[in-house]
C-alpha cells in the first residue's frame, strides 16, 4: 500500500468544473491583482476566525514582516519566539532588523513555554511571537497575561493552525495581529503561496493595506517604504472555495489522529499532548522516538509518505550563526528535532490507511525488540 500525505483532487469536490469556470473567466478578463476575489476572500476569512479585518499577503513570511512593520518593530527592539520553529518565523523577524530572543520548547505541547518566555522580557521586548505549531494551539491565556504585565504586542504565527480554537476562539484572532500561511501543504491550501494578516485593529488593517502595496495610497503616491506583497486574486478564489470545507477537514484530521493514538498506545512512542480547552487541527501527527530515523527509513521502505520537519534547530541554522546561540542552549528543541517524525494525515485518510501505517511502526519495533534479543542470546 502507498499512503501518501497530499490529495489535492479531494480537496476540490466533486463541482470542480464550476469553480474551473470561475478562474477560466478570471484568466480570462485580466484581473489579477487586488482583485474582488481577493476582498472577498478578505470578508469570508475575517468572518471565519472572528476578527474585524484580513489583508491577504504574498506569503506567510511576508504577513510576519507587515506585522512586525504595521507596529513599528525595528533595529532597537527584540521580538521573543521559540527555538523550534519554521525558519521564517525568524527569518521576519531579521527582515525588520530587529533581534529574536529565542526560548526553548516544552516538553509536552512541542511549543513555546511560557515561564521562559517571560524570563526572556527586558526593557527592549516589543513582541512575542508565539507559533502554533503542527495546529496546536499556543497557551494563549498565559502568553497574553504575560503580555499584559509585560507590556508588549503578542503576534501569533498561525501558519500551521488555520481553524484551530482555545476555549472556543479561533487562533489568530488573539494578538494585535495572527499571521496564515496558504502554502498548498496547509489545512487550508491555495495552488500557490499566498498568505494574510488577521487583526482586530483598524489602524493596523490600514497600515498593512498601505504597505503591502509599496505604500502606496494612490497611482504613483508613496507615503512609506513598503512591499510588494499582494494575495492573487486566482489564489483568493480558489481558498473561498475550500474555506467553507476547512471545519469538517479538520474534524476528519483530528478523527484521523485519535486512530493514529489508538493504535499506537504501548509502542515506545510519545505525542504531542491534547488539552480539553483546545480544538487541535492535526496540520502534522508527529511521533517521538530515539529510533526517529531508522523508523522513517522502515516507513518510506514500506510505502509510507512519512517525513522529518525542522531536523535543524533555529539556533544552530547557518542564517543566524551571527546571532551567538550555541549547541546545548536549547536543549528541547534539539531533542524535538532529533526525535520527532510526522506521519501521513490528510482528511481523508481511510482506517485502512492509518491500519497499514500503523502495522509498520509495530512491525518496526517488533523487529527491534527481536533483534536485541537475538543479540543478547548471541553473548
Amino acid at each position: 500500500m502507498k499512503v501518501t500525505r497530499y490529495n489535492y483532487q479531494q480537496q476540490f469536490g466533486d463541482d470542480i468544473d464550476v469553480l474551473m469556470a470561475d478562474l477560466r473567466r478570471m484568466l480570462l478578463n485580466g484581473k489579477y491583482v487586488l482583485a474582488e476575489e481577493v476582498a472577498t476572500f478578505e470578508r469570508e476569512f475575517a468572518q471565519f476566525l472572528g476578527v474585524a479585518h484580513v489583508r491577504g499577503t504574498n506569503t506567510a513570511t511576508d504577513a510576519i514582516v507587515l506585522a512586525l512593520m504595521a507596529l513599528n518593530i525595528g533595529p532597537s527592539d527584540e521580538v521573543i519566539t521559540q527555538a523550534n520553529t519554521f525558519n521564517a518565523t525568524v527569518a521576519a523577524i531579521r527582515v525588520v532588523r530587529a533581534t529574536p530572543v529565542l526560548v526553548d520548547a516544552d516538553e509536552q505541547s512541542f511549543l513555546i513555554d511560557p515561564p521562559q518566555a517571560e524570563a526572556a522580557v527586558t526593557s527592549r521586548t516589543k513582541v512575542l511571537l508565539p507559533v502554533h505549531l503542527c495546529g496546536k494551539p499556543a497557551p494563549m491565556t498565559r502568553l497574553q497575561a504575560i503580555a499584559c504585565r509585560s507590556g508588549i504586542h503578542v503576534i501569533e504565527d498561525a501558519a500551521q493552525a488555520h481553524g484551530a480554537r482555545v476555549n472556543g476562539r479561533r487562533v489568530g484572532s488573539f494578538g494585535v495581529a495572527g499571521c496564515f500561511s496558504f502554502h498548498p501543504s496547509k489545512n487550508l491550501a491555495a495552488a500557490g503561496d499566498a498568505g494574510a494578516v488577521a487583526t482586530n485593529e483598524g489602524p493596523v488593517a490600514d497600515r498593512i493595506s498601505l504597505m503591502r502595496c509599496l505604500g502606496q495610497r494612490s497611482q504613483n503616491e508613496h507615503l512609506v517604504a513598503g512591499l510588494n506583497s499582494k494575495m492573487d486574486a486566482i489564489q483568493a478564489r480558489i481558498l473561498s472555495w475550500k474555506l467553507s470545507r476547512l471545519d469538517q477537514w479538520n474534524q476528519q484530521r483530528r478523527s484521523v489522529a485519535s486512530w493514529y493514538r489508538e493504535r499506537l498506545a504501548g509502542l515506545p512512542l510519545t505525542f504531542q499532548s491534547e488539552d480539553s480547552n483546545e480544538e487541535h487541527v492535526y496540520h502534522l501527527f508527529q511521533v517521538r522516538t530515539e529510533c526517529r530515523d531508522a523508523l522513517l527509513e522502515h516507513l518510506q521502505r514500506s510505502g509510507v509518505d512519512a517525513i522529518i520537519r525542522y531536523p535543524t534547530p533555529i539556533h544552530l541554522q547557518p542564517a543566524f550563526s551571527d546571532m551567538g546561540w550555541r549547541p546545548g542552549q536549547f536543549p528541547v528543541a534539539e531533542k524535538l528535532a532529533a526525535e520527532l517524525l510526522c506521519l501521513p494525515i490528510r482528511p481523508d485518510m481511510s482506517l485502512s490507511e492509518v491500519d497499514y501505517v500503523s502495522d509498520c511502526l509495530r512491525s518496526f519495533f517488533r523487529g527491534r525488540v527481536h533483534s536485541v534479543a537475538a543479540s543478547l542470546a548471541a553473548h
